[in-house]
């Protein structure tokens, strides 16, 4: 494996496609990945993986069945594996995503 670099600031100025992620580097099996959040995503879950979310700019609310969580830039929120859940963005966010390299995007 190859030292990274990467500078958040110039990912997310060139990301153009909300729930697009970009991979930007890995490290063991997990996948680091950035991408814009606008509206709603989409009911889902993974049921051998967790996903760990960190807003890097503006806010996204994690729906689950039981509650909701809105997230601000600085904070991020851990959703265990067999969970279903939504985010939704109420205008663009920017979110760095850390998850297993074999999650499947839309879930299982």
């Amino acid at each position: 494996m190859v030292p990274t670099h990467c500078k958040l600031k110039d990912v997310f100025a060139s990301i153009e496609k909300p729930w697009a992620p970009v991979l930007v580097g890995e490290v063991n099996a997990t996948q680091i990945k950035c991408f814009k959040a606008e509206g709603e995503f989409h009911w889902h879950k993974h049921d051998h993986e967790d996903e760990l979310f960190y807003i890097h700019a503006g806010e996204l609310i994690m729906q689950l069945r039981e509650e909701n969580t809105t997230l601000q830039a600085g904070e991020f929120f851990i959703v265990p594996q067999g969970i279903e859940h939504c985010p939704l963005a109420p205008q663009s966010a920017e979110v760095v995503l850390v998850e297993p390299a074999n999650t499947m995007r839309e879930g299982d």
